[in-house]
C-alpha cells in the first residue's frame, strides 16, 4: 500500500523546490550581471576619450598687454643697447669696446633680473615658453660678453663684430632671443583666432609662399610669417616683424617684385633684410595705407612709436 504524504512532508517538498528555483535563479542573474561588468570594462577603453576643454582664460589681451610690458619690453631695452653700442663701435674706433660690453653684461643681468620676477600665467603656455626663452637669452649674451671682452679692443670694430657674431654663446642667445620673439606672435595669432573664428589658431610657414598666396592672409598671420622668417634665418634685427611685413606688401603693390621677377615672399624677404630695406617704424608709417581695417590686439607696437 502507498505511503500518502502528510501536510507537512507536502509544505516541506515545496518549499525546498521554491528554494531551488531561486538558487538558481540568483546564480544565472549573477552570471549575467558579471559578464555585462567585463564587457563594460573592456569596451571602455575603446570609445574615444573626451576632447579637454580649450582654457577660457587663454591669451587674452590683457595677457598680451601684461607681458609687452613686463618681458617683451625689458628685453627690448637691453636689445637697444647692443644695437647702439655696435652702431658707436663703427663710427668710432677708438671707443673701449671692453668697457662697453662690461655695460652690457650688466644691462643683460639686469633685465634678466626684471623679467625673472614676472609671473605668467600657465593658462597661455606659449607666453611662459617665450618668458624662458628670453631668459636664456640674456644670460647666454651676458656670458657671451664676458667671453668677448678679452680681445674687444684688439681688431678693428667690423672684425670684432663679426667674432662676436661667431660666438657660441653669442649665436646661442640670438636663437633663443628669436624664439622668444616667435612664441610672443604665435600668442597673438592665438587670440586673434578666439576674437574671429575664421582664423586659424596655428599656421605653419610653407617651404615656398607665393606672392598670390602671400597677398590672400590676413594681417596676423603675415605678421607671424614674418617672425617665422627671422628665426629660420636667425636674424636679430631691430625692426619688428611687422616692419617686414609692411615693407614686402610696400614692395609688392609698388611693383617692385614684378620688376625684379621675385616670386614668393622668401625672395623679397631675403632682398629686403639682406640691403638694410627694412626700419624700425615701417609698418606705423604704413599701417593707414594697407591695414586700415585690419584687426589686432591692443599693443602699443601695433598703435604707437613705443
Amino acid at each position: 500500500m502507498e505511503k500518502r504524504l502528510n501536510r507537512s512532508d507536502l509544505i516541506f517538498s515545496l518549499a525546498f523546490l521554491l528554494m531551488l528555483v531561486i538558487a538558481v535563479g540568483a546564480f544565472f542573474y549573477g552570471v549575467k550581471v558579471g559578464t555585462d561588468r567585463v564587457e563594460s570594462k573592456y569596451a571602455a577603453p575603446n570609445e574615444p576619450e573626451p576632447t579637454a576643454p580649450v582654457m577660457p582664460n587663454a591669451y587674452q589681451q590683457q595677457d598680451l598687454v601684461s607681458f609687452y610690458h613686463t618681458v617683451f619690453l625689458p628685453y627690448r631695452e637691453f636689445q637697444n643697447d647692443w644695437f647702439d653700442a655696435q652702431r658707436k663701435w663703427l663710427s668710432d674706433s677708438t671707443l673701449d669696446r671692453a668697457g662697453y660690453l662690461d655695460q652690457l653684461k650688466k644691462s643683460a643681468m639686469k633685465q634678466y633680473d626684471a623679467i625673472k620676477k614676472v609671473s605668467v600665467s600657465n593658462s597661455s603656455p606659449l607666453l611662459v615658453d617665450a618668458q624662458t626663452s628670453y631668459l636664456k637669452s640674456l644670460k647666454l649674451f651676458s656670458d657671451s660678453f664676458s667671453d668677448l671682452a678679452k680681445n674687444a679692443n684688439n681688431l678693428s670694430a667690423d672684425a670684432f663684430i663679426q667674432e662676436v657674431n661667431a660666438n657660441a654663446y653669442y649665436k646661442e642667445g640670438r636663437i633663443q632671443a628669436l624664439t622668444g620673439q616667435g612664441n610672443y606672435y604665435d600668442s597673438m595669432l592665438k587670440w586673434a583666432a578666439m576674437i574671429d573664428t575664421d582664423l586659424p589658431a596655428e599656421y605653419e610657414s610653407p617651404d615656398i609662399l607665393s606672392i598670390a598666396k602671400w597677398k590672400q592672409l590676413p594681417l596676423i598671420i603675415k605678421i607671424k610669417v614674418s617672425a617665422d622668417y627671422l628665426s629660420t634665418q636667425s636674424e636679430m634685427k631691430e625692426f619688428s616683424p611687422q616692419d617686414l611685413t609692411a615693407k614686402i606688401d610696400d614692395f609688392i603693390n609698388s611693383g617692385q617684385a614684378e620688376k625684379r621677377k621675385l616670386k614668393s615672399f622668401s625672395a623679397i624677404a631675403e632682398l629686403l633684410t639682406s640691403t638694410d630695406g627694412v626700419r624700425n617704424g615701417d609698418f606705423l608709417q604704413m599701417k593707414s595705407r594697407f591695414y586700415e581695417n585690419e584687426q589686432l590686439p591692443q599693443l602699443p607696437f601695433f598703435f604707437s612709436d613705443n
